[in-house]
């Protein structure tokens, strides 16, 4: 069963699973300098919202396609729906981009590919509706139906 969904991509228990989730909003607030007195404080708006994902993929359980697609996404600046299945509150967390992908390799096989592949994904949320065509549209609308109902 599929945990969240970055667009095309589940997370699950056993394949492309992940390990941590960690949010991050930034808000910051300009000094200004008083004469006599403290300094002063003025409010410069939401700059933006992003989370991290971390997991560690085993060969023998899948996922790297995922991960591969998820990298693919992040070359070509594909926006993509985020969201989570299950009793989760605010389960559907809107539109975000692949900003960074890391990964780290390791214990190979022969043939070179990795048993053991430590990631970590970079997601900064998507203000403003972005266009998708036909397909893009149909498979949201899937994704979105599957997780409101």
């Amino acid at each position: 069963m599929a945990l969240m969904a970055v667009g095309p991509y589940q997370f699950e228990a056993l394949g492309f699973s992940f390990n941590d989730r960690a949010r991050k909003s930034e808000t910051p607030w300009a000094k200004l300098e008083v004469s006599g007195g403290p300094d002063r404080l003025q409010w410069m708006g939401a700059r933006g919202r992003s989370e991290t994902i971390r997991g560690v993929l085993f060969s023998e359980f899948g996922g790297q396609d995922a991960l591969d697609g998820l990298q693919r996404s992040a070359e070509t600046g594909v926006i993509l729906p985020f969201v989570a299945f299950g009793s989760v509150p605010d389960n559907v967390f809107g539109n975000v981009v692949v900003e960074d992908v890391s990964r780290d390799e390791s214990y190979h096989h022969s043939d070179g590919t990795p048993r053991r592949n430590a990631y970590s994904l970079k997601l900064t949320y998507y203000p403003g509706q972005p266009e998708y065509d036909t397909a893009q549209s149909n498979f949201i609308q899937t994704l979105f139906d599957t997780v409101l109902t």
